[in-house]
Formats: C-alpha cells, sequence, structure tokens
C-alpha cells in the first residue's frame, strides 16, 4: 500500500508540473510567460534526462565529452523558446542554420576526442550529440508547437499518449496472450497495444474537435495513430535503450516511476513525427 501511494503522489506532482506549465499562460492570462515556463520546465527534463543518459552509457565504459553534450542539449532548448519569442531570424534562415549545425557540431565533438584517451573516439562523439537529437530536439519542437499552434494541441498530443499507455497496460492485464517483442519489453503483448490503439483513437476523434475545434476530425484520426503507435516503439526504444546498458530504470527522479527518460521515452520519438505532421497538414 505504502508503494501504490508513493507512486501515485510520484505521478501526481509529474502531471501537475507538466501541464501546470503548459497551460499556465492561459492561467496567468499571459501566453509568453506561459511559454517561457513550459520552456523552462522542458530545459530542466533536457538537462535531467541527458544525465540519465550520459549515466546509462558509462556503464558501457562510454566516454563522451558530457560539457559538449549538456551544452548543445541545452542550447537546443533555449534557441526553440527564443526564436519565437525575440524572432531572431526568419524561418528559412532558421531551418538553413539547423541543417548546418548538425555537421558542425559533430565535427566539434569529434575534435574534442583528440585530447581523449578513448579507444573509440567515433563512439565518444556520437553519444555526446545523442542527447541533443533524442531527447533537446523532441522537446523543442514541443516547444515551437505550443508558439504556433497553441498548447491545447500538444496538451492533446500528450493525452494521448498517456491513454495510450494506461489502456494498453488494462488491455494487456485483461486480454495479452501473444507477446509483442518479448527480447525489449516481455509485457508487452499485442491485444493491450490493439486496446491501446483503439481506445486512443476513440479519445482523439471524440475528444479533439471539442478541445480544438479548429481542426477537423481527420487530422486527430491521423494523429490519434500516430500517437499510439509510435507511443508503443518509443517506449519500446527506451527499452531497448536499457536493456542494452543492464538497467532497470534510467533514474530515480520519480519514486515508483524511475527517471525523466522512462516517463518521456514516448514523447520524445512521437513529437518529431506529430510536429512534421502538424506543420505539413495543419499549419
Amino acid at each position: 500500500m505504502k508503494t501504490f501511494w508513493i507512486r501515485t503522489a510520484s505521478a501526481a506532482v509529474y502531471v501537475i508540473l507538466f501541464l501546470g506549465t503548459l497551460l499556465s499562460g492561459y492561467l496567468l492570462d499571459n501566453m509568453q510567460v506561459g511559454q517561457a515556463l513550459f520552456a523552462a520546465f522542458l530545459l530542466f527534463v533536457t538537462l535531467g534526462g541527458t544525465y540519465e543518459f550520459f549515466r546509462m552509457v558509462a556503464q558501457q565504459g562510454a566516454q563522451p565529452c558530457r560539457q559538449l553534450g549538456y551544452l548543445f542539449a541545452a542550447l537546443t532548448v533555449a534557441v526553440a523558446a527564443a526564436v519565437p519569442l525575440l524572432e531572431l531570424v526568419a524561418g528559412f534562415k532558421l531551418m538553413m542554420l539547423a541543417l548546418v549545425a548538425f555537421p558542425c557540431l559533430f565535427a566539434l565533438s569529434a575534435i574534442v576526442q583528440l585530447w581523449g584517451h578513448s579507444e573509440q573516439p567515433f563512439r565518444e562523439a556520437a553519444y555526446t550529440l545523442t542527447p541533443m537529437l533524442y531527447i533537446a530536439l523532441p522537446l523543442a519542437l514541443m516547444i515551437s508547437l505550443v508558439t504556433e499552434v497553441g498548447p491545447l494541441v500538444v496538451f492533446m498530443v500528450v493525452l494521448m499518449v498517456w491513454v495510450n499507455d494506461s489502456a494498453a497496460y488494462i488491455g494487456g492485464s485483461l486480454f495479452g496472450r501473444h507477446k509483442m517483442w518479448e527480447r525489449h519489453s516481455p509485457g508487452k503483448t499485442w491485444e493491450g497495444t490493439a486496446f491501446g490503439v483503439a481506445v486512443t483513437l476513440a479519445v482523439a476523434v471524440f475528444l479533439g474537435p471539442w478541445i480544438q475545434p479548429a481542426i477537423a476530425w481527420p487530422h486527430w484520426l491521423a494523429l490519434g495513430m500516430i500517437g499510439s503507435v509510435i507511443d508503443t516503439l518509443g517506449d519500446l526504444v527506451e527499452s531497448m535503450l536499457k536493456r542494452s546498458v543492464g538497467v532497470k530504470d534510467s533514474g530515480n527522479i520519480m519514486p515508483g516511476h524511475g527517471g525523466i527518460l522512462d516517463r518521456f521515452d514516448s514523447l520524445l520519438v512521437i513529437m518529431p513525427f506529430a510536429y512534421a505532421y502538424i506543420v505539413m497538414f495543419i499549419v
């Protein structure tokens, strides 16, 4: 019983912080302040997730340049927050700068390894950049979506992820018979996954147009499919990462739930797909 209450309290704090900062613009009647608060929260998540990632890969003997890793990750989130608010550069120029930045940052990460002592310097350079690509960039896209289409659309995307996770767990407990990907996640079943997809699509189609009427239900159906299918695969990716380094949880910042990466694993994989769909077909 004590464990249950610890898990419940931990989850409540997580939900309050996430939704509280995401919707703080409405609560404070100031959308710019709300965006800044949400960006600050995601910056904390980025740095915490980066710490967990470096700690996990260190168990393999990896020696990435942590200082650069933190710097690249933090700058990614900071730029995403600053560009819409301050209108620093035009959209096209920002896109071109982003494309140029990746090879520059990798080159810098590789150059740093010239002074290192690792037997696998290119592995270390890749691990240095991984938090920026795997953690910071998806969260930065979430900040951009808040600016471009509003917090309610992001709220729905996040809600669909949470609904899918909960429904898949319930469906797997009630109907689960056939293992989905036992190598990476022994608890997942095809029946639970199908139940999660069905419930998520229902929530997307019926709740989405009510939350944001400007977006037609077929778009919500597509976002629901992205949210449910990619959610499952994102969770498996995180499980694969943890198994490859021999850990059960990425951290312990959330008692009873694990670390930051354990809670954000699916969102990190979903956001680039959701962002691409919204920008191409909705905005």
